[in-house]
Parts: C-alpha cells; structure tokens; sequence
C-alpha cells in the first residue's frame, strides 16, 4: 500500500477513501482481518492516530466493524447500508462533471466527449488489431 497524499482533504478522510475502495474493489472482503492500526500506519507511512482516527470512522460508517479481543473486520453488508462500490461511483462522477462544468462544458458536450473517450479505446483496440 504505498499510498501518496495531497494536500487538499485531510490524511485520515484519504485513508478513509483508499480502504473504501479497498471494499469496493473486493481487495478486503467481508469478514476478512484487517490489519492492526499499527500495522496500517507503517504501512502507508502515517501517525497511528491518524490510522485510529480513519479506521473508527470506517467503523461508525459501518465499513468496519471491530471484534474486542479478534480485531477489525470488513463488515458484512447490510441492507441500510448503501452498495459501496455504487456510492463511490456516484461520487467520481459528481467530481467529473462538478470539474468539466467548471470548465465551461454543459452537458451535452460532457456526454460526446465522454462517449468519444470511451470509443477511442475501443477503436484503438480495433485499429491495433487491423495493423498486426
């Protein structure tokens, strides 16, 4: 987990976003041992506290849950708890648009040029296909 932070939201909350991901991406299961804050913090290289403080939020959101003497685990989803892995999205897509609008972009123009990203990608794999 060689993790790089930037300056413009708080350690913690990157931690907080990184393990989510984690989740989402099914890295960490459910019902899988996470490793100790201790271990976390050398790992990613920060303050244990700053691991503690990321790791009970994870818990108070219901990412995590925490076994007195076993320690953390993914928690099992649960039905009021939203899709992770769909609420992430939601939130790249909200940057996405919140940042091409900003740009000057509307809507419109955000859809072609994302429909014209993701066929270049699959044009290329064509044409790469008809060179060789």
């Amino acid at each position: 987990m060689a993790w790089k932070f930037h300056q413009e939201a708080p350690i913690y909350l990157q931690i907080m976003e990184e393990i989510k991901r984690y989740v989402a991406q099914g890295y960490w299961k459910p019902g899988d041992r996470v490793p100790s804050v201790r271990e976390l913090a050398i790992e990613v290289g920060v303050n244990p506290n700053t691991m503690q403080k990321a790791l009970s939020e994870l818990e108070r959101e219901g990412i995590l849950v925490s076994e007195r003497t076993s320690g953390r685990f993914v928690a099992y989803p649960s039905e009021e708890r939203e899709d992770l892995r769909s609420t992430l999205s939601n939130k790249f897509v909200e940057s996405f648009v919140t940042n091409m609008r900003s740009l000057g972009y509307d809507d419109r123009e955000i859809q072609n040029l994302l429909a014209g990203y993701l066929g270049a990608g699959e044009n290329a794999s064509y044409e790469q296909q008809m060179v060789i």
